[in-house]
């Protein structure tokens, strides 16, 4: 197996390198172990490999194999939960490999392409909706709080590291945010935390099916933040689409997308312009 070009951008990662030249030993185990038939790869994926498979019995099927990384590290636990409702099936796991066999969306286009911002939101909220349940006794998700109090502890100074590349206030917003939300949520589910036009695909046992959660547990306003960034259009009319179709509590929604769009724009990586702007946005709203 070839290691798509796409993924190589892993190298400059920590234990990049190393997950590349094991990926096609994985690739080859998973498919022993499971009596896999491997395809093409898909094009969208950049931080796993996502192959099309046949099973043994004739059905078809996707292995992914994941870079690892803390977000998704219980995504085959959220399929579970889910139990197909709203999202793909899970097949089966190997979680010392990082490999996940899932049910196969077929055409497997995404809500993106040919369906406009209007007409894709309320398909996009319905199916959002069918994910919210609270998690079972035990558990094994993280809770959202935690990921707020290490943002609020790290991000500080993580800003003035890269030289303040946003104004003050915004910053402000997003700290303050991350301490007067968490401990005033509401009921708590298990949330995607990554739902966007593009991981929801076109399937045949539902016509829409979620893909690639990196679930926590949080309340249903967070849960929006994703959907209400996504896109070329104006996030606040997003924002006002949602609160509406959702019933949910407009300013909770506007002031989890502002922190989270801002924290996934600046922890790990170089700043993102685009989301920093659209934080910009939601602090205007």
């Amino acid at each position: 197996m070839i290691v798509p070009e796409r993924l190589c951008w892993l190298e400059g990662q920590p234990g990049g390198r190393e997950w590349l030249a094991r990926l096609p030993a994985l690739t080859r185990e998973c498919a022993e172990t499971w009596g896999l038939r491997l395809g093409d790869p898909y094009e969208y994926a950049f931080v796993s490999l996502a192959l099309r498979v046949d099973l043994s019995d004739g059905t078809h099927g996707v292995l992914k194999i994941g870079f690892p990384h803390r977000e998704s590290a219980h995504e085959a636990d959220a399929l579970a939960h889910y139990g197909g409702r709203g999202a793909i099936r899970l097949l089966d796991h190997d979680p010392d490999r990082g490999a996940l066999l899932l049910e196969r969306c077929e055409p497997g286009t995404t809500l993106l392409e040919g369906t406009d911002e209007v007409g894709s939101l309320p398909i996009a909220a319905r199916v959002l909706s069918r994910l919210w349940r609270p998690p079972g006794p035990g558990h094994p998700f993280r809770a959202l709080a935690s990921d707020a109090d290490r943002w609020v502890r790290t991000l500080p100074a993580r800003w003035e590291q890269l030289g303040r590349p946003f104004e003050r206030s915004l910053l402000d917003e997003l700290v303050a945010a991350f301490v007067e939300l968490p401990p005033t949520q509401g009921e708590l589910v298990v949330c995607h935390q990554d739902f966007h036009r593009g991981n929801v695909l076109r399937a045949e046992r539902e016509e829409w099916l979620a893909i690639d959660p990196k679930p926590v547990v949080a309340e249903r306003e967070f849960d929006t933040a994703a959907l209400i960034r996504d896109g070329d259009g104006d996030p606040c009319e997003r924002l006002d689409f949602l609160v509406s179709e959702l019933a949910l509590d407009r300013e909770r929604m506007r002031r989890w997308a502002l922190s989270h769009t801002l924290a996934w724009s600046f922890d790990e990586d170089e700043p993102d312009e685009s989301g920093i702007e659209v934080a910009r946005r939601l602090a205007a709203c």
